[in-house]
């Protein structure tokens, strides 16, 4: 076992999907074609979603979220520093501020105390947005940003990259999905090769708002529209118009075709990554290892499994020498020398950085074998127990 590398994360590619991609390959379409609009009409159903948009990864389904949204120089957007820079950085491609939060001691997510303490130390309109994240694919209290956001006046791009088919119950006992549109207006998935459905990149926007369902399609093929209703002229069945600055954001037939393949067996992954989290829980439960807090009614989608150490490079050095490769999720966006330049700087925000020092994903995929998770649990229980042996 200690010859075969363990990574943090991989994607499962069985014969059905490589068979879905050489279908597509072997046909009409290689992009703009029928699987494209298949995979938003299933990938909608699955959220319980009105609409999809697919585009061809998450980052800029983020970038595109923002552009629909109207972020433009001195718009000012929250988020937390907990996430993959993209969160934060598509605010700033539309010339936006980025304003941090600092997260939940307990569930490392956005915490909604912190924002609404920032929301209150500023005039009403001085935000604009909020961008809180399913982190590691815990689903935030979506309902209760919904009336903090309501009560400044600002719109919510879920990011929920890590919790297709995460959920929360909601208070009149309803299960509400990530990226269902129920109280954010926009909501983004990606399709990475290390989340629950691969494309190899990839990635979706989900919204319950038909006007920005239309504005996404425009946006994501150059701002050109070809719906008759919208031209300004029309000068035959060729005649197409391009209505403001888009971009080339599309995802390919093939990509849609594997996507589609992954969507099928999506509830069987989320099923194996829960019996991977609970052996781990299992296993850690009442040892000096931290392990993730997960509120009750919540259905954690588990992209990822994060432990909390002391001595995490230590430990994370210990498991590379055993092949098992695990990662830190994620280095504080505030504390990044792009975001200094703007003021930000490390101990601004003390329980984010706590978080970083002492966070560790541990291998979190559907296809990891039982005796691979023995491997990295004894590893890890070897590790600590030689630890205190050698502290005695």
């Amino acid at each position: 076992m200690q010859g075969k590398v363990i990574p943090y994360g991989q994607q499962n590619i069985t014969e059905e999907d490589i068979q879905a991609v050489n279908d597509v390959l072997r046909g009409e379409y290689l992009t703009q074609g029928p699987k494209i609009a298949e995979l938003e009409s299933e990938f909608a159903k699955y959220v319980g979603a009105n609409y999809a948009v697919a585009i061809s990864n998450g980052t800029a389904a983020l970038h595109l979220c923002a552009m629909a949204l109207g972020v433009k120089e001195g718009t000012r957007v929250i988020t937390t520093p907990i996430t993959f820079a993209a969160s934060a950085n598509c605010v700033r491609y539309c010339g936006g501020e980025v304003w941090f939060a600092d997260i939940d001691p307990e569930t490392f997510t956005l915490s909604l105390d912190k924002t609404r303490t920032l929301l209150e130390s500023k005039p009403k309109g001085f935000f604009s947005g909020i961008i809180p994240v399913d982190f590691a694919g815990l689903p935030i209290n979506l309902e209760a940003f919904r009336a903090l956001a309501d009560e400044f006046g600002c719109w919510i791009i879920e990011d929920a990259c890590h919790a297709p088919g995460g959920s929360f119950i909601n208070s009149s006992n309803e299960k509400v999905l990530c990226g269902s549109g129920k109280y954010a207006e926009l909501a983004i998935f990606s399709f990475h090769p290390v989340k629950h459905i691969a494309a190899g990149e990839g990635g979706m926007i989900t919204t319950n708002d038909k006007k920005l369902y239309k504005h996404l399609l425009r946006l994501r093929t150059h701002g050109i529209t070809r719906e008759s209703e919208l031209l300004v002229e029309n000068h035959g069945a060729w005649y197409y118009e391009m209505q403001e600055l888009g971009y080339n954001y599309r995802i390919t037939d093939f990509q849609a075709a594997l996507a589609l393949s992954q969507l099928n067996r999506a509830d069987a992954g989320l099923k194996r990554r829960q019996e991977i989290a609970n052996r781990y829980t299992e296993a850690f439960t009442k040892t000096e290892i931290e392990i993730p807090f997960v509120q009750v009614g919540v259905q954690h989608a588990w992209h990822l499994y994060v432990i909390r150490i002391n001595n995490r490079k230590a430990l994370y050095d210990h498991l590379r020498s055993k092949n098992i490769f695990c990662q830190v999720h994620y280095i504080p966006v505030h504390t990044m020398p792009y975001y200094k330049q703007f003021g930000w700087k490390k101990g601004d925000f003390h329980l984010a950085e706590d978080y970083y020092e002492k966070c560790l994903s541990l291998p979190m995929f559907p296809s990891l074998k039982d005796e691979e998770q023995e491997y990295v649990i004894l590893t890890i229980q070897q590790f600590f127990k030689n630890e205190n042996s050698d502290f005695n």
